[in-house]
């Protein structure tokens, strides 16, 4: 079958990866390759088969899932990783995007939204379990409010909110500037005045900011 999502399942409970593969079972369109027992089978076996999609347990024996993210990754840039997980403090939710993941489920809460994470991961974008998205908006507006800042979304010009979608999307900025019919080294300086005027210091505080401000569909 055409245009098939290539997935890989990787948490050491064997009855959590029975009951994901059930869940994708329901998509034709969508293959397990494999499954992993720990972070760094997951790893191994991305690099081997280079799929479309990792889904991982935040917390595996050997390597922890974030660890892992990281390092697939890095080595195989089109691997969309989503990370399964119990924790929905903050930290743990921007660990994973500094490590490279594009979606973020909670355990007690994935079956509704499984098939829509890896849909939406595979094509390239982001997916955070809605309680995950709520949490993220209320430390936002209480953390403006706790240093009496302002959003500063206003002060970005029409180019620089342009980049900043796309790069929040995953794109590189060799493919913002291509997208944008723009110079590589303008994209560099958009994405240095946009990063400052709205206060963030990396990719992954990027990418929060824009599930936030509802840039990015989740």
């Amino acid at each position: 079958m055409a245009n098939r999502i290539r997935v890989i399942l990787a948490d050491d409970h064997d009855v959590l990866r029975k009951g994901v593969r059930f869940l994708l079972a329901e998509d034709a369109h969508i293959e397990i390759l494999a499954e992993a027992a720990d972070g760094r089978e997951a790893v191994r076996l991305a690099e081997e088969l280079h799929p479309d999609v990792v889904i991982m347990d935040i917390a595996m024996p050997h390597l922890n899932g974030i660890e892992a993210a990281e390092k697939i990754t890095r080595k195989c840039r089109n691997v969309g990783v989503i990370i399964l997980s119990m924790y929905s403090d903050e930290e743990y939710i921007v660990r994973a995007l500094a490590a490279g993941a594009k979606g973020y489920l909670m355990k007690d809460a994935a079956e509704p939204d499984m098939l829509r994470a890896v849909r939406a991961v595979a094509a390239g974008r982001t997916f955070f379990s809605p309680s995950v998205v709520e949490i993220l908006l209320d430390d936002y507006v209480q953390r403006l409010q706790r240093e009496g800042l302002q959003d500063s979304y206003d002060l970005l010009t029409e180019r620089e909110r342009e980049v900043l979608q796309l790069l929040a999307e995953g794109k590189t900025n060799k493919e913002v500037a291509s997208l944008l019919d723009l110079g590589v080294s303008t994209v560099e300086t958009h994405r240095l005045n946009l990063m400052q005027k709205l206060g963030l210091h990396n990719t992954a505080e990027l990418v929060l900011y824009a599930v936030k401000k509802k840039i990015l569909k989740v």
